[in-house]
């Protein structure tokens, strides 16, 4: 047997981290999660040496993993013990290909787990929505524009807190930003989100770069007094409260309207394959989770053009 299969689990780990950074280019957020979920099983099986990987050892492993608590839940959801299996197929894939002697990958087989209806708002409740906005103020402007920018370009919201003034071609209304897995794609926006962003933007006295600042909070400003970029939670608690505001029972969050804009797309006839490609989906099956939500768009199309009786 080779020497590398006495290599123990945690420095083949950092080998495997290492390449995903140099040679796969993966982000930083990517890798500390492969991180996460890879030492888990160390947090089960001790610093194991790799060849000690196998069926047998994997099969206790999602046993421990399906009883696994967390601070909001008795267990794990599926989906979650489905992100640490598809780390370990990943780090033994790596192993394969450095010609470490350990079990293969595909004998790891992932959880069935029933996919999530997708939640989305409807043109009327983002109107609703968009009109709770005090646009007197400029935080109230920056919302707006944020608002206006989530529903017309489908950006997750790690892409839109990262963006810059200089990122966003407001004239041309398009862009291109870096989305999962360091993939490019265009984004395109509405004549209404290029607008507000103009207005917040005409507002500002500031010469920081960030698109979007933060005006509320006990750390709104850095040490020099300058306003800091607004962070991921601070959207999803905006949108929130909006939706709130608005009346909206369900539950609303940035992806939300990632949905939405995904949704009305396909409702008003766009392809799947190009919503797929506005959304920066690497696999068409994740784009597919929406084409349920069309039924009623399809209701109608049957009814307009299949053959009737007489």
């Amino acid at each position: 047997m080779s020497y590398n299969a006495y290599m123990t689990f945690e420095l083949a780990k950092q080998d495997f981290l290492e390449y995903l950074e140099i040679e796969q280019n993966r982000s930083q957020k990517t890798i500390a999660n492969y991180d996460h979920y890879l030492t888990r099983l160390i947090d089960f099986a001790g610093d194991i040496s790799i060849d000690e990987i196998n069926p047998d050892l994997i099969r206790k492993y999602r046993l421990w993993l399906n009883r696994l608590g967390t601070a909001n839940s008795d267990e794990l959801q599926k989906s979650t013990q489905n992100y640490h299996l598809i780390a370990i197929r990943s780090f033994l894939k790596y192993c394969a290909k450095r010609d470490f002697a350990t079990m293969p990958a595909e004998k790891i087989d992932l959880a069935r787990v029933t996919r999530k209806q997708v939640t989305f708002l409807t043109p009327e409740e983002i109107n609703t929505m968009l009109s709770q906005l005090d646009t007197s103020k400029i935080s109230g402007l920056r919302d707006r524009a944020i608002l206006e920018l989530l529903f017309s370009s489908g950006l997750r919201v790690s892409e839109l807190v990262g963006l810059n003034k200089d990122h966003i071609n407001l004239s041309r209304r398009e862009f291109t930003v870096r989305g999962k897995g360091q993939k490019d794609r265009p984004i395109f926006i509405s004549e209404d989100a290029a607008n507000w962003i103009t207005k917040y933007l005409e507002r500002r006295i500031d010469n920081d770069p960030a698109l979007f600042l933060r005006y509320s909070g006990k750390r709104k400003t850095d040490t020099t007094g300058n306003y800091l970029r607004l962070t991921q939670r601070s959207v999803q608690r905006m949108v929130a409260k909006t939706a709130l505001l608005a009346g909206i029972t369900k539950h609303v969050s940035p992806h939300t309207m990632r949905h939405s804009f995904a949704t009305d797309l396909l409702m008003n006839g766009a392809d799947i394959r190009s919503v797929q490609s506005l959304l920066g989906h690497s696999n068409i099956s994740t784009t597919q989770v929406y084409t349920h939500v069309t039924d009623t768009h399809l209701k109608k199309v049957h009814e307009q053009f299949h053959r009737k009786s007489n």
